[in-house]
């Protein structure tokens, strides 16, 4: 990756808070944003708050709160969809490459294989749906972009699967987790990365990044608990017995071949989650 001047925004989400922590183990400057500085909410002021001269903008912020999308779809879409469309365009004037994440819910959950970056998008849920405008924005813009879809991501901070399981087995004596939906863990630094790797090889548009292997949440909830010799029992269950407001793919497992010929094989969500374990933030 250049030392070209580099813009991250959402720096203190969960994945800002990676990409913060890699740029300063490497000594790359970058200029960090939160969302009081860049809020993608406002798509009229987005053109006005990116820095002059920015040439790379790592996007971490956008509506990622899948239930609340079903109530206000429209406000998830004025920031996934809107705001990410505002940033593109602030990206294709200032001729600044825009990196971008993605998600695995753009897709139906109807595949039987991994779902390649080719894929035709089909979300069910509204959440997917704003994630879906925002990819159809990034390819209208005429701006560089790389976008790295992703899924059922987590770090040792931030609200997220991982720490919720290791604080519920702590109070609760047995979970029931639904054993009905299979997807890809991603550790955000991980992520971060594998990111960074990406943009060394010159990529450019869609490509998808995850831990290696796949599993159900019922199976990452039993890891968990194991990894972290807690004391809950970890039963399985299925979606219709833990009805949520928004519905969820069944199969959501990201193809990862295009990326792996690139930086190489993606390590295991088994080895990924028992590093992030060890440092789990209270």
């Amino acid at each position: 990756m250049s030392n070209a001047p580099l813009v991250l925004i959402g720096s203190r989400g969960m994945l800002g808070r990676a990409f913060f922590q890699e740029f300063a183990a490497i000594g790359r400057a970058f200029t960090p944003l939160n969302r009081e500085q860049f809020d993608l909410s406002k798509p009229e002021e987005v053109a006005l708050a990116l820095p002059a001269h920015t040439r790379i903008v790592i996007n971490c912020a956008a509506w990622t709160n899948v239930d609340g999308a079903e109530k206000d779809e429209a406000a998830a879409t004025k920031v996934n969809g809107e705001g990410l469309a505002a940033l593109a365009q602030s990206c294709a004037e200032a001729g600044a490459l825009l990196v971008n994440f993605g998600t695995d819910y753009v897709f139906s959950g109807n595949a039987e294989k991994p779902y390649r970056t080719t894929e035709k998008r089909n979300p069910i849920n509204a959440y997917g749906r704003s994630k879906a405008a925002g990819e159809a924005a990034l390819k209208q813009s005429g701006c560089d972009y790389l976008h790295i879809r992703t899924s059922w991501l987590y770090a040792p901070w931030g609200t997220n699967f991982v720490r919720t399981i290791s604080k519920a087995a702590k109070e609760k004596p047995v979970l029931k987790v639904v054993n009905d939906q299979r997807g890809r863990p991603t550790s955000a630094e991980h992520l971060a990365r594998t990111t960074l790797a990406l943009l060394d090889e010159g990529a450019d548009g869609i490509y998808h990044a995850t831990d290696g292997g796949e599993c159900t949440w019922f199976e990452f909830a039993q890891e968990i608990v194991r990894l972290g010799k807690l004391p809950a029992k970890v039963e399985p269950c299925t979606s219709a017995e833990f009805p949520r407001p928004a519905k969820r793919p069944a199969y959501s497992v990201l193809d990862l071949s295009q990326t792996e010929e690139l930086v190489g094989p993606m390590p295991s969500w088994k080895s990924n989650l028992k590093d992030v374990i060890k440092r789990l933030e209270p």
